[in-house]
């Protein structure tokens, strides 16, 4: 059977002999490809090993090896200038990317550090593989847990034998009965724990190994924060409605501006201060043009339900006891009065990405990989609608798509994740943060795209892979 570059991918290992082997696993251009040279004494352990890791990895990178004490594949190790005889256990280990020579693997030799390496051989070492945070058990991540990873890993070494300090990394979906069962909302959440027994969380983020250390010797439960006062028992200009005086109120006032919020809304509670002075620039105002009102959708549900208040803060107009606008733009003091004094229809909301007509084909579960087997080079962008960093790609990304619409063999595509239907697609493709781009060569996965995010990089990237496409049909012309 004749292999293809592509079929190499699909392999769990492949055994090196010849040179004209090794040329060939160098076409693999844009895969990770792992080699691990051995001398035949070393060869058993390393070989198990590495078959596991091979099925991890299977239809993302190929793991190859050579035997460098077999006759024929020493010229191949010494055409490499490998000797892993002069290793400590007669093993070296090569990542190639691209064709060429990426690094020596010099990491863990565990199976989840070397997937890992694979996955992203750019990207940091776990942090079990660091040795100074060898009293810490596993790991927590984000930016917060890895700012506080120092003083943790500090605290659980001068506390080993004394105190426990531990980590776990719960973001992936299977550990979701633990995430429930320990109120974890968000990272890095801390539990303090009993003879086996859950007590309570630790809230304090940016401490210090000394202030951990301090606090296990007396462990007590977060303080309580103060309630905070309800909205409408503060004094101000804005007129806070209930379920029971809303109707009366809206027929009472010929334009009535309303933002229903909640007590936790962040945005609501950034804007209050805004609708505040609005309200009160208003209320002192003889010919106002209208007044400002607020209902707590949290306690007054039948309204927030009867107006489909599904996002806080929503503002709705009223004029003569009838609802007539949801205004998502007004935010500040000054945009709340000028409006209110000449009320007009808002601007219509924005198109989707995947309404608008590009040149970016959007793709969903059923269809992905049916989609993209047709095409020679497709770069895919998970996204979320919600998420800055793919806001700011999208143009470039979508103007990138532009520069190559009448090549057939090229598709810039799109799968949104935060679709229902889409979730265990972008599960499935290692999607664990948006956006995440990745590299599809006839429907296969061969590696993420961690490159520029402008027009620029996503262009000259697609425009690389175009150049050695006629650059093998320029060498088989001449071989012909």
């Amino acid at each position: 059977m004749l292999l293809t570059p592509l079929d190499f991918l699909w392999l769990p290992l492949v055994l090196i002999t010849i040179t004209v082997d090794l040329q060939l696993l160098y076409l693999l251009i844009g895969l990770m490809l792992l080699l691990l040279l051995f001398s035949a004494a070393a060869a058993e352990n390393p070989l198990r090993f590495l078959s596991d890791v091979a099925q991890e990895v299977k239809g993302r990178g190929t793991i190859a090896w050579i035997d460098c004490g077999d006759t024929e594949s020493r010229k191949v190790c010494k055409k490499m200038k490998a000797d892993p005889n002069s290793k400590e256990k007669g093993v070296e280990l090569l990542h190639y990317k691209d064709g060429v020579f990426h690094t020596e693997y010099n990491r863990a030799v565990t199976l989840k550090s070397v997937v890992a390496f694979l996955k992203d051989p750019e990207g940091a070492p776990l942090w079990e593989e660091d040795p100074e945070a060898k009293d810490v058990v596993v790991c927590l991540w984000c930016g917060v847990c890895k700012r506080m990873m120092p003083s943790y890993q500090q605290a659980a070494t001068e506390l080993k034998g004394t105190y426990v300090l531990a980590g776990m990394n719960v973001h992936s979906t299977e550990f979701e009965k633990i995430k429930e069962d320990y109120n974890v909302r968000g990272y890095p959440t801390i539990c303090y724990f009993e003879k086996g027994k859950f007590l309570f969380h630790y809230e304090n983020y940016g401490a210090t190994a000394k202030d951990i250390a301090e606090w296990l010797q007396n462990p007590q439960p977060p303080q309580p924060q103060a309630p905070e006062t309800p909205w409408a028992d503060e004094e101000n200009a804005v007129y806070h409605l209930t379920d029971e005086d809303f109707d009366k109120f809206i027929k009472e006032h010929s334009s009535v501006l309303v933002m229903f919020h909640a007590p936790w809304c962040g945005h609501c509670k950034k804007m209050k201060p805004e609708y505040e002075m609005a309200a009160e620039m208003l209320h002192v105002t003889s010919d106002s043009p209208g007044v400002l009102a607020a209902v707590d959708a949290t306690v007054n549900k039948a309204v927030a339900e009867r107006f489909h208040i599904s996002g806080f803060p929503t503002l709705k107009y009223f004029q003569d006891g009838e609802e007539k606008y949801t205004l998502p733009q007004l935010r500040t003091k000054k945009k709340i009065v000028d409006w209110l004094q000449n009320p007009q229809a808002p601007p219509p909301p924005e198109l989707a990405w995947e309404e608008k007509l590009t040149n970016v084909i959007h793709l969903a579960g059923e269809d992905f990989r049916e989609s993209l087997k047709k095409k020679k080079h497709a770069l895919v962008m998970f996204y979320a609608p919600w998420c800055p960093h793919c806001k700011n790609s999208i143009p470039h990304f979508t103007t990138a798509a532009e520069l190559f619409k009448e090549d057939r063999k090229i598709a810039y595509a799109a799968v949104d994740c935060a679709k229902e239907q889409n979730h265990d697609l972008c599960k499935q493709e290692g999607v664990d943060g948006y956006p995440t781009f990745n590299y599809y060569n006839y429907g296969k996965f061969v590696e993420k795209y961690n490159g520029e995010r402008g027009e620029s990089g996503f262009a000259t990237f697609m425009r690389t892979l175009r150049e050695r496409d006629h650059e093998r049909v320029g060498k088989k012309k001449d071989e012909l």
